[in-house]
């Protein structure tokens, strides 16, 4: 076993990217589940924002800078609007909900143009780091969708973010990292019980 570490839970979207880019990378590591309810001392001793590594056999990133550029802009813009829009919709509830959706289903749009005339993100026939920052759409937002009564990820509305998905999840690398889909619905109705159980407590 290689000297890398993944302290991670195997329902976290982020942790996912993070054995996705190391299987890419070929980078043998050990994988230390986490209970992300009771952190564990090592996963508060290292903490992997001041870590970093490099490995270069297979580039997740383009070279020329503007590329590299714009798809660190993406990836910022697929975190900032499109998880946490989705996380939004997920967590609220009646008037609230209706407008958190909308707002996601705009940022999608986005998307949904990006993506449009390729296989992958990369444009080309590889999957490279943008394909790795969407990869929690066809299962973690499939998942957050039934759990939380809503609907973003339409194939009639994104017909080329819905054909991506499903090239993306035939490679068997990224299927390897994919949690059960029931245990992670499961989670996502616990979160959602949890936290509004809690908002009420507070009332």
């Amino acid at each position: 076993m290689g000297e890398v570490k993944v302290i991670g839970s195997s329902k976290s979207l982020f942790c996912a990217r993070v054995e996705w880019a190391l299987k890419l990378k070929g980078v043998e590591y050990e994988y230390l589940q986490e209970d992300l309810l009771n952190k564990s001392p090592l996963l508060l001793k290292h903490n992997p924002v001041h870590k970093k590594m490099r490995h270069e056999d297979y580039p997740l990133l383009p070279e020329d800078p503007y590329e590299r550029a714009m798809a660190r802009f993406w990836a910022k813009f697929a975190d900032d609007k499109c998880v946490m829009g989705a996380f939004a919709a997920f967590w609220k509830e009646g008037e609230e909900k209706e407008k958190a959706i909308e707002s996601a289903l705009e940022s999608f749009t986005f998307l949904e143009k990006q993506i449009q005339g390729k296989k992958f993100f990369s444009g080309d026939d590889n999957i490279r780091y943008l394909d790795l920052v969407m990869g929690w759409i066809p299962l973690w937002l499939n998942a957050m969708e039934e759990a939380g009564g809503m609907k973003l990820m339409d194939a009639q509305k994104f017909p080329s973010l819905h054909e991506w998905t499903q090239n993306f999840i035939e490679i068997p690398l990224i299927k390897e990292c994919f949690p059960p889909r029931d245990a992670l619905v499961n989670y996502f109705n616990f979160s959602l019980s949890y936290n509004r159980s809690m908002a009420a407590a507070k009332q």
